[in-house]
């Protein structure tokens, strides 16, 4: 059985998907845990970056290009992470909740490119008797440069559907 905090990619035997996996969930959700961009900062390719939201709509027309920078996608971030870590959590630690729920449903490489589809599904008890309930997805943008996989772009906060 697999510890949820454990790479499922083989490292060796698939190697670029264990690195993203190590970039776009350990790395993010551990810092996002400490509410610290620190571990993070140097993923992102801030020359080319742009994040766009979703805003929760599956329709396109309802996006925006709410992160123009690196900067301005850490500020929100951060205060989403502030958010996150007020949650009164009945079980676990927010840290584990994070892992449970993230997964990378798909990852496309092609050359020096790469799309990874991230997706986040929680439905944990709060101790006010309440639930957080997250079921949503993002789409990275990924190039190499230098050797190195850097994030230059998203279109995040999108609807997931959920099975009932």
């Amino acid at each position: 059985m697999n510890d949820l905090f454990t790479n499922p990619f083989h490292a060796t035997r698939d190697a670029e998907r264990a690195g993203l996996w190590e970039m776009l969930v350990a790395r993010d959700n551990d810092a996002f845990a400490a509410a610290d961009w620190g571990p993070v900062a140097d993923d992102f390719a801030a020359d080319r970056f742009e994040g766009i939201s979703a805003n929760g709509s599956a329709d396109p027309a309802s996006w925006t290009l709410a992160y123009p920078t690196v900067d301005a996608y850490r500020v929100d971030w951060l205060r989403m992470a502030d958010e996150f870590l007020l949650k009164p959590l009945v079980e676990g630690d927010h840290r584990a909740l994070l892992y449970l729920m993230t997964t990378l449903a798909r990852i496309d490489i092609v050359g020096d490119r790469a799309a990874v589809w991230k997706q986040f599904r929680a439905n944990a008890r709060l101790r006010d008797g309440g639930v957080l309930r997250i079921a949503a997805q993002s789409l990275f943008r990924l190039h190499r440069i230098d050797g190195r996989w850097m994030i230059v772009g998203f279109v995040g906060y999108l609807p997931l559907e959920v099975a009932q």
